[in-house]
C-alpha cells in the first residue's frame, strides 16, 4: 500500500522534504558542472581524447540511465526514503574513488559507479517530494527543489574553476564526500519512509528495460569511437529498440506491471517526458562545451570561465522558483513552450556569433537568454509529467522523467561531439570554433524542436489534476 500520512505534514517538516530531497540533486548538478569545466585540464592531465572525455560524462550517464527505472521500483518496493539514502552513501563513495583515480580509465569506471548512486537519488529524490506535497501546491514545490539545485548549477563553473585552479581537479569529487555522508542520517531521521503499491518486483520488466536502455545508451555513446553504420554500433541499437518493444509488449499483459502503459495515454505525462529529452540534449550540449569554448577559444583559466558563465547559471536560481509557482496558475504549455522557444534563439543566436577571442560582452545576450528559457522549460516538465498521475504511480512517473532526461542528455552529447569532431578540433582556437558553431546550433534544433513537442501538452491542466487526485483516480488526457 502506498504510505500515508495521518496528520498534513508540518511546514517544518515539509521544509526538510525539499532541502533534503534537493541536497542529492545538488550534489549530481554540481558533479556534473564541475566536471564540465575540468575537462580541458583533465585532458592535458591524462592525455586523454575527446572520445575519452566524451566517456568521462556519459559513463555517469550510461549506468544512471540503465538503472533509473530500476532504482524507481526498488524504492516503491522497498521503501524511497532508505534507498534515497543508500543513494547518497553510493554517490559519496564513487566520489572518493572518482578522486583517487590514477588515470583516465578508472576515473571512467569511478563515473560510472557515481552514475549508479545518482540513478537512486534523482527519482526517489522527485517521488519523495512529490508525495509530500498536495497536488496544488506540488509546482511550486518542485519550483523551490529546482533552486536549491540552481545554486549547484551557479556555483558549480565557479566552484569547479576555484577548485580546478587554486587546488587540484580531484577536489571536484572530494566536496561531494562530506555532503553526502551527513546528509544520510538527517533524510532517515526527517523523512516519512514511503512505498509503492506494489507487493513484487516485476523482474522480467526491470530486465527488459534496463537491457534496452543499456543498448541505447552504449550505441549512443560508442557511435563516434566505432563508427555510426560499424556492426557494433547497429547491433547495440537495434537490440535497444527491440528489448524497448519487448517491454512495451511485457507490461501490457504483466499482472503487475513496473510501468502501467495506460500513463502514456495523458498529453501531459508523455508530452512532458518527449520535451524533457529534447529539452536535456540541449542542455548537456551546452553544459559540455561552453566552459571548453571559454577556456580553449578565448583563452581563460578554469576560475575565468567559471566566472564568465555565472550569467547563464544564475538564471537557476532566481528563474526556476516563479516557473514553479507560475505551473500551478497558467499551466505547464506556455512556459514549456516559450522558455524552449528562447533557448533555442539564445543557443542559435551564439552559433551564428561565436569567434576566437570575441568579446565576452557579446556573449552575454546569448548567455542569459538562455538560461531564462531553460529554466523555465524544466520545472513545468517536471510538473507537468508526475502531475499527470495519480499518487500511487508518482514513483514510476519520476523514474520515466529521470530515465528521459539522462537519455536526452546523452543523446544530446553524442550526436555534438560527432558534429563537433566532424568540423573542427583542438589544435587551434580557430578549429575548436569551427566544431563549436555547428554543435550548438544542434542543440538550438533540438530545443526548437522541444517547443514543437510542448504544444502537445494541455492547457490549463491544474484545476483537472487537483480534482481527479482528490477521488484518486488517473488524469483522463485532455
Amino acid at each position: 500500500m502506498h504510505t500515508t500520512h495521518p496528520h498534513p505534514p508540518s511546514k517544518t517538516a515539509l521544509r526538510w522534504v525539499v532541502v533534503l530531497t534537493a541536497i542529492g540533486s545538488l550534489m549530481a548538478a554540481l558533479d556534473t558542472l564541475v566536471v564540465a569545466n575540468a575537462l580541458s585540464t583533465i585532458r592535458l592531465d591524462f592525455g586523454a581524447s575527446v572520445e575519452q572525455l566524451e566517456w568521462t560524462v556519459n559513463s555517469y550517464n550510461l549506468s544512471f540511465a540503465v538503472l533509473l527505472i530500476t532504482a524507481a521500483a526498488l524504492g516503491d518496493r522497498f521503501g524511497r526514503r532508505r534507498l534515497y539514502a543508500a543513494g547518497l552513501g553510493l554517490f559519496a563513495l564513487a566520489s572518493a574513488g572518482s578522486a583517487l583515480a590514477p588515470d583516465i580509465g578508472w576515473l571512467i569506471a569511478g563515473r560510472a559507479v557515481q552514475g549508479a548512486g545518482a540513478a537512486l537519488i534523482l527519482p526517489l529524490g522527485l517521488t519523495l517530494l512529490s508525495a509530500a506535497f498536495p497536488p496544488e501546491k506540488r509546482g511550486a514545490a518542485i519550483g523551490l527543489f529546482s533552486a536549491v539545485t540552481g545554486l549547484a548549477v551557479a556555483s558549480g563553473p565557479l566552484v569547479g574553476g576555484a577548485v580546478v585552479e587554486g587546488i587540484s581537479w580531484e577536489w571536484i569529487f572530494w566536496v561531494n564526500v562530506p555532503i553526502g555522508l551527513l546528509a544520510i542520517p538527517l533524510v532517515l531521521t526527517r523523512i516519512t519512509e514511503s512505498r509503492g503499491p506494489d507487493s513484487a518486483l516485476d523482474l522480467p520488466g526491470l530486465g527488459l528495460v534496463s537491457a534496452a536502455a543499456f543498448g541505447l545508451v552504449w550505441g549512443l555513446v560508442r557511435g563516434n569511437q566505432a563508427g555510426w553504420g560499424s556492426t557494433e554500433i547497429v547491433v547495440a541499437l537495434t537490440a535497444g529498440v527491440l528489448l524497448g518493444a519487448a517491454f512495451v509488449a511485457w507490461e501490457l499483459r504483466a499482472r503487475e506491471p513496473m510501468l502501467p502503459m495506460g500513463l502514456f495515454r495523458s498529453r501531459a505525462f508523455s508530452a512532458g517526458n518527449a520535451a524533457i529529452f529534447l529539452t536535456l540534449g540541449s542542455l548537456f550540449t551546452l553544459v559540455f562545451f561552453y566552459a571548453q569554448f571559454l577556456q580553449v577559444a578565448q583563452g581563460e583559466g578554469p576560475l575565468g570561465a567559471g566566472l564568465r558563465l555565472i550569467p547563464w547559471t544564475a538564471t537557476f536560481i532566481t528563474i526556476a522558483p516563479i516557473a514553479g509557482t507560475l505551473a500551478d496558475r497558467i499551466g505547464e504549455r506556455p512556459l514549456m513552450v516559450s522558455g524552449l522557444a528562447l533557448q533555442a534563439a539564445a543557443t542559435g543566436w551564439l552559433a551564428v556569433i561565436a569567434e576566437p577571442g570575441m568579446s565576452y560582452g557579446a556573449l552575454l545576450g546569448p548567455f542569459v537568454l538562455g538560461g531564462v528559457g531553460v529554466s523555465m522549460a524544466i520545472p513545468a516538465a517536471q510538473n507537468s509529467v508526475v502531475g499527470a498521475v495519480p499518487p500511487e504511480d508518482i514513483g514510476k512517473a519520476a523514474g520515466v522523467n529521470s530515465m528521459m532526461r539522462e537519455l536526452g542528455g546523452v543523446f544530446g552529447i553524442a550526436v555534438a561531439v560527432a558534429v563537433f569532431a566532424g568540423a573542427g578540433g583542438y589544435a587551434t582556437p580557430q578549429a575548436f570554433v569551427d566544431g563549436f558553431r555547428p554543435a550548438i546550433a544542434m542543440a538550438a534544433g533540438l530545443a526548437l524542436l522541444g517547443s514543437v513537442v510542448a504544444l502537445g501538452l494541455p492547457s490549463r491542466r491544474t484545476a483537472a489534476v487537483v480534482a481527479d487526485s482528490a477521488a484518486l483516480e488517473p488524469e483522463v488526457a485532455a
